[in-house]
């Protein structure tokens, strides 16, 4: 009987310091950094996985070498149904416990989309199309349904979505963007307006944000836009014509051959500010926070009409009569002229 007792008591040590073992080293396999092709890696979990399919495949790619272990722990921490699909961004030095704790956070890799400003939103719609990272099941047509789902007020897309850079996760749907940039412009567009000028001719956060657009398709210099805003600001206050070429050319639409004539011009449409008075009646491209600010605070001056400088820096001429104007035009014109002679070598 001492014997058995004896027995049963070696079998019993031999069982606990196997156990002890195993948890040393379950644990240095926990702590331990994870075998890492250079700087990283991106592991994708797709939707539904099972965690034995994910221990699986980080195993099968060489990443750990205990897969059941792996599995063992997530499911003693109760944490194994709690992992998020997505793609994971695996920096080397990070360790199997790091690993899971980035899984149950959630903590996928991030791409980014940029809108830019001055896109329209035909422009950013197809933008959106050609990227790969982005679930895209619409197209310009589907504007309707779109504004109708975010609740929009105005009965046009243009103009009604923030140029910025949006960060998301692989698989985000293109609605999803859309839903963050219009929910930023009318963020922003409500804090601008709080802060205008007061005399301003515009009466209403939307005529602002059509203001801002022509000033952004106006401007190739930053530091000019609250100038060029303060022109278009006077212009409408003296019931002058805008007589701005980019509301032209939005008005022509996808015909637009690069090339605005006198005819086109004279063509009325409802964007065309030759042909009539005040604003269009939408936003013709998607104005970013700079021209916002530059429509609602616009330059103080005396300032009525602007050209090209012909300088190739993008500035413009400012003046304040139309006899002055004609002048800058002029220089305009002949700068062109010798920068095309130039080019042909004569």
């Amino acid at each position: 009987m001492k014997r058995l007792v004896l027995a049963v008591i070696g079998v019993l040590a031999v069982a606990a310091l196997g156990i002890a073992v195993l948890g040393l080293q379950v644990r240095q396999f926990l702590n331990s950094a994870m075998a890492i092709p250079g700087d990283s890696v991106v592991f994708e979990i797709p939707a539904g996985s099972a965690f034995a399919a994910i221990s699986r495949d980080l195993a099968e790619h060489g990443y750990i070498e205990h897969p059941a272990w792996f599995r063992w722990y997530a499911r003693l921490t109760d944490r194994a149904a709690a992992v998020h699909a997505g793609e994971y961004l695996i920096d080397a030095g990070t360790t199997p416990r790091q690993l899971l704790q980035m899984f149950v956070g959630g903590e996928v890799k991030l791409y980014s989309f940029t809108i830019v400003e001055g896109w329209t939103f035909r422009e950013l719609i197809a933008a959106l199309t050609e990227n790969d990272t982005v679930d895209v099941s619409i197209d310009y047509a589907d504007w309707p349904r779109i504004l109708d789902s975010f609740a929009a007020a105005a009965q046009h897309p243009e103009g009604l979505f923030l140029p910025e850079t949006y960060r998301y996760p692989k698989g985000t749907t293109g609605v999803d963007i859309l839903r963050q940039a219009f929910t930023l412009m009318q963020e922003t567009l409500a804090a601008e307006w709080q802060d205008r000028d007061q005399d301003l001719p515009i009466t209403s956060p939307y005529e602002a944000l059509i203001l801002a657009s022509i000033v952004e398709k106006e401007t190739a210099l930053a530091a000019e836009r609250p100038r060029i805003a303060g022109v278009f600001t006077r212009r409408l206050e003296q019931r002058m014509r805008l007589q701005t070429d980019p509301t032209v050319i939005y008005g022509i639409g996808v015909d637009f051959n690069g090339n605005l004539t006198r005819r086109d011009l004279r063509t009325d449409t409802p964007y065309n500010t030759y042909t009539r008075g005040g604003l269009p009646p939408t936003p013709i491209a998607l104005p970013g926070r700079a021209a916002i600010n530059a429509a609602v605070q616009p330059a103080a001056g005396s300032e009525l009409y602007f050209v090209a400088s012909g300088l190739g820096d993008g500035s413009h001429k400012f003046s304040d009569t139309k006899a002055e104007h004609d002048i800058a035009v002029r220089e305009y014109l002949r700068r062109q002229r010798a920068s095309r002679n130039n080019a042909r070598g004569q």
